[in-house]
């Protein structure tokens, strides 16, 4: 969906332009930014250095969009899904695409995870039942 359109001053004649939501670099340099449809500036507006906490790591296992995950060693850092029926295996993050086990993943230390959905407001703890996924179930037991 493109931005919005302007009206600009084209040495003497009033001329409509449309705002960029991507920048395509040093051809986009003076161009108007719009928010793209989430509302949002696309992070290729912002500067370098600005832009989601992420980190990419291997997956020693499939994990699904929407996953929490847990980062290990094993001959180097690695991913699995975060598993609170497991001590160790705490959540550290979260990934947004589906990634095939041995495949790179990328994993976000903040912000929304936008792929999972069912939850209610309140409380959220890692599900022992499901590993990677979250619950509003308090756990129980012991340990």
């Amino acid at each position: 969906m493109p931005g919005d359109k302007y009206l600009y001053n084209n040495a003497g004649t009033v001329t409509e332009k449309t705002s960029v939501q991507a920048s395509a670099g040093a051809a986009d340099a003076g161009k108007i930014p719009a928010l793209d449809a989430t509302g949002r500036f696309d992070t290729r507006m912002m500067p370098s250095g600005i832009g989601a906490d992420t980190k990419t790591i291997a997956a020693s296992e499939a994990l699904a969009a929407g996953d929490l995950v847990n980062i290990w060693s094993s001959s180097g850092a690695k991913v699995r899904k975060a598993d609170a029926s497991v001590a160790g295996k705490e959540a550290h993050g979260f990934v947004l695409a589906s990634v095939a086990n041995g495949a790179n993943a990328t994993v976000y230390f903040e912000g929304a995870d936008t792929q999972v959905s069912g939850l209610i407001p309140g409380p959220v703890f890692l599900s022992a039942a499901t590993p990677g996924t979250a619950t509003s179930t308090a756990p129980s037991g012991s340990g």
